[in-house]
């Protein structure tokens, strides 16, 4: 009996688990570029591109492999407009009942799909197995720990899979060399650049498509220098390897004016949408190390932020959702600034931020958390509206990695289920990792004041406003100490200030 084998817009491997048992002389694949995901939010058009130009060039990929493959675009006369009703339609036009598809990464598209169950279509979900550890496997680990913490789940993903280990042990007996990856840089010259890529006619059809329907959404969409196929996606990988990932370790949570990429990979744009596996990424680092061609603490680094942060977050996405995305443990319910969409703002560090954001479709983990995310915690900006800022802006954003990247990394707004505490900064920090204070409007060393940094004043007045939730967290003893022995007359400043400022934002 024939089946439609679903694709998703994030699954363009060929070795997907769905595709694993295709038949091609009788099943059907299919995929769908449809209004109701493009539409969902407004998505920076670089995204859009990004990923339909992917898709496009994977049905060509499949067709070529002898799949028989129905692709239904998006401005199509017979587009029904959502996944659901697509799946539905060319299901009963080829007299097809079973449907084929890999597990969404998305709850929202999971929750859709299912509801053809009803509708006389039998669904065969299949387990993702491009991650490492299974949806199932993450919920039993979780029930044998009193406290969820990524680095104990790292380390058990190290030891299962034997990746950096010398028998029982770490590869340099460290399981972590966080602290040798925070060097600074502040005029240096980044040696290398990522791999680009020229559009080719199938992209350049993508990017008139999005000029023309989706012409007012966020974002610039040229120059589009993205790889949109698995033979350049690997060149991606290769070229970062080679090239980039020596000098990432040190330099990882640096920040300079006009270097968006620094030594960053930009693979997750890749991984998030089935271009590169994971599993051979990691192995393709951790062989580097072993041929003595990059060091430790960047293989490391490197490595914990696939095996370690991207499994951990995936898991803890299916384990809480769809409770997960409600949570808002501050009350915090202020509007986004308007320059979150424009850069036009005085404070040069999110200016660059934005504006590189808008240009990319991408800004590096620590300018995504220490910065646009560290400011929106400040200033109490509601979880929600910052969730949808980060899924709209960014091109590797799906929901399953960005909510809880954001709810729980970045706001704290589960209360401390995923982080041991807000990830919380003054200007001092980002002086000390960036040169962005040296061209700002205002002042770093200033605390208070129309010229004070911002970032001074917001953070004491952050503590303060929620010392009956936080004052008890070890990691923040020091700050609490430091806070209970301010003056009343220097506290009242501090909050007037941030006061002030939050609403003239």
């Amino acid at each position: 009996m024939s089946s439609l084998i679903l694709i998703l817009g994030d699954q363009l491997n060929k070795s997907i688990s769905s595709l694993k048992q295709a038949n091609k002389a009788e099943d059907i694949v299919l995929m769908c570029e449809v209004r109701a995901e493009a539409k969902y939010v407004k998505h920076h058009k670089k995204k859009l591109v990004f990923v339909l130009s992917a898709m496009r060039h994977f049905h060509q990929e499949l067709k070529f492999s002898g799949y028989n493959v129905t692709y239904v675009k998006l401005n199509d006369k017979s587009n029904s407009g959502s996944l659901e009703s697509e799946i539905q339609r060319i299901a009963n036009d080829n007299n097809i009942n079973n449907i084929t598809v890999t597990h969404p990464g998305e709850y929202r598209v999971y929750k859709n799909i299912n509801t053809l169950s009803s509708k006389n279509l039998n669904i065969n979900w299949l387990e993702d197995d491009r991650y490492f550890c299974s949806r199932d496997e993450f919920r039993k680990w979780v029930d044998k720990k009193t406290q969820l913490r990524m680095e104990n789940f790292y380390r058990y993903m190290r030891q299962k899979y034997n990746i950096l280990m010398d028998g029982n042990e770490p590869v340099g007996n460290k399981w972590n060399y966080d602290k040798e990856n925070r060097k600074p840089l502040k005029n240096e010259i980044i040696s290398s650049r990522p791999k680009i890529f020229k559009p080719d006619a199938i992209t350049n059809e993508v990017i008139e498509l999005i000029e023309s329907e989706f012409n007012e959404n966020f974002g610039d969409i040229l120059p589009f220098e993205l790889a949109v196929t698995r033979k350049q996606a690997l060149a991606a990988l290769n070229h970062f390897i080679k090239e980039r990932l020596v000098q990432f370790g040190d330099y990882q949570d640096a920040m300079l004016e006009k270097e968006p990429y620094m030594y960053h990979s930009l693979l997750s744009f890749y991984l998030n949408i089935g271009l590169l596996l994971p599993a051979e990424v990691i192995s393709k680092a951790e062989k580097t190390y072993q041929n003595g061609h990059a060091p430790i603490n960047a293989v490391e680094g490197f490595i914990r932020q696939i095996l370690g942060w991207r499994e951990f977050i995936h898991g803890i996405y299916w384990h809480k959702m769809p409770n997960y995305s409600t949570k808002n443990f501050f009350n915090a319910e202020n509007d986004l600034p308007d320059f979150f969409w424009d850069g036009d703002t005085k404070l040069n560090c999110l200016s660059q931020c934005i504006q590189e954001t808008k240009k990319n479709a991408y800004a590096h983990h620590i300018q995504r958390l220490m910065i646009l995310g560290n400011f929106c915690l400040l200033t109490g900006i509601e979880p929600k509206k910052v969730c949808e800022w980060y899924l709209i802006v960014y091109a590797d954003a799906f929901e399953w990695v960005e909510l809880p990247n954001v709810m729980g990394m970045i706001l704290f707004a589960d209360g401390g289920y995923l982080a041991s505490k807000p990830y919380a900064s003054g200007g001092a920090y980002i002086n000390k990792m960036s040169n962005y204070c040296k061209s700002c409007h205002f002042k770093i060393k200033e605390k208070t004041g129309e010229q004070a940094c911002p970032f001074n004043y917001l953070y004491w007045n952050f503590l303060h406003q929620h010392q009956d939730k936080l004052s008890n967290n070890q990691r923040l003893s020091m700050m609490y100490s430091t806070l209970k022995k301010m003056d009343s007359e220097k506290l009242t400043l501090i909050r007037s200030s941030a006061e002030n400022f939050i609403k003239s934002i």
